[in-house]
């Protein structure tokens, strides 16, 4: 471990004389990407840096105290060897972490669908609140939403809605996301006062560049049609909705909220991408589904994740078994607990593979 965080301490260092260097800052596209490589290394260098001299300062302590010493003496020394040691072991746990493969896709933004699936309109209200969850939780963390396509049903629920969240570490966050979400309530319009159970399904895919998957033209095929509201209601009369299908896969994206018809093609082709890069992601995991998997998961849209029962105010994880008795909270938005349950046991479930 030791030497791969010496590597990474001098890399460290020669990037801030790369970054001086003049040739460097005449030339943008070379110093940003060396900013942004150093800014990952960042977190790693300075837990090292304070690693070292906590080690340090512990050595010393440790000498002191096999001097002779007054009461009074010994007493402080062993109050500092206590607070090194405990720091120390509190690093060395952070730089493990921070040595982890990271999944290349964390610091990027995502795209977002959520569908109303079992329940009909109870289904389609949920996938409704499921997207004002995450919108709010956005907020919170100073990220940016767009909507980029919906459908309504005449409930003022969503039968599906697409939107993308743009912020450093939006996937890394909400990665955990994609799955089946339970719930369990007695819908507005049941006057049994019967409990119901819907689900609707969440999936998360990152933005995905151009040069990572290359549209062509020649492969496309581009609609356009009147944006519509709810219960398809045309809500202006000129064709600025956008449809795009990618005729060797067969996968679409629609795009109608945008003000121009280019402005919906360019949000199009982005859900296309990230549609098409998905499909791959899955068909590689295929091929390896006989391998041990990650306990907590990031893909499978039909796992069931998480139940979220109104009338005993609870919100359950499966996959790590948490429960928090905070409803209301979470539907508005107070996801930190949950997300960072699953990333601790995603780290967790990380160290143990690498010791294995």
């Amino acid at each position: 471990m030791f030497d791969r965080l010496e590597a990474l301490a001098d890399r460290y260092e020669k990037l801030s004389e790369l970054l001086c260097d003049p040739d460097v800052s005449s030339d943008p596209k070379r110093l940003r990407e060396l900013s942004k490589e150093q800014s990952d290394l960042q977190e790693a260098y300075d837990a090292f840096t304070e690693y070292k001299q906590v080690t340090e300062q512990l050595a010393d302590a440790k000498v002191m105290q096999a001097e002779k010493l007054d009461d009074e003496m010994r007493e402080m020394v062993k109050m500092e060897i206590d607070e090194l040691s405990e720091r120390q072991a509190e690093l060395d746990e952070k730089i493990h972490i921070l040595l982890l493969p990271k999944d290349p896709n964390d610091d990027k933004n995502v795209i977002v669908e959520i569908r109303g699936a079992a329940g009909g309109d109870e289904a389609a209200l949920f996938a409704y609140e499921l997207y004002r969850m995450y919108t709010k939780f956005a907020d919170t963390q100073g990220w940016r939403t767009e909507l980029m396509d919906f459908s309504e049903n005449d409930v003022g629920g969503f039968k599906e809605v697409i939107f993308m969240v743009t912020g450093k570490g939006a996937y890394s966050k909400l990665k955990f996301e994609s799955g089946a979400h339970r719930v369990q309530r007695i819908p507005v319009t049941e006057s049994g006062g019967r409990i119901h159970t819907s689900t609707s399904t969440v999936a998360v895919m990152p933005e995905v560049e151009d040069v990572e998957i290359e549209i062509l033209d020649k492969d496309i095929r581009v609609d356009t049609f009147c944006s519509s509201g709810a219960g398809g209601q045309s809500v202006n009369t000129t064709k600025s909705a956008v449809r795009v299908l990618h005729v060797p896969t067969g996968i679409m994206a629609t795009c109608q909220d945008g003000k121009s018809q280019n402005e919906n093609k360019a949000k199009a082709l982005a859900v296309l991408r990230a549609r098409i890069s998905d499909v791959r992601r899955q068909e590689e995991e295929a091929k390896y589904a006989g391998e041990r998997k990650s306990k907590v998961g990031t893909g499978d849209r039909s796992e069931r994740i998480r139940t979220y029962n109104f009338p005993q105010s609870r919100v359950t994880d499966h996959r790590i078994g948490l429960t928090l008795h905070k409803l209301d909270a979470v539907m508005n938005g107070d996801l930190t607990e949950v997300i960072s349950s699953l990333t601790i046991a995603e780290q967790a479930d990380l160290m143990e593979r690498e010791m294995a």
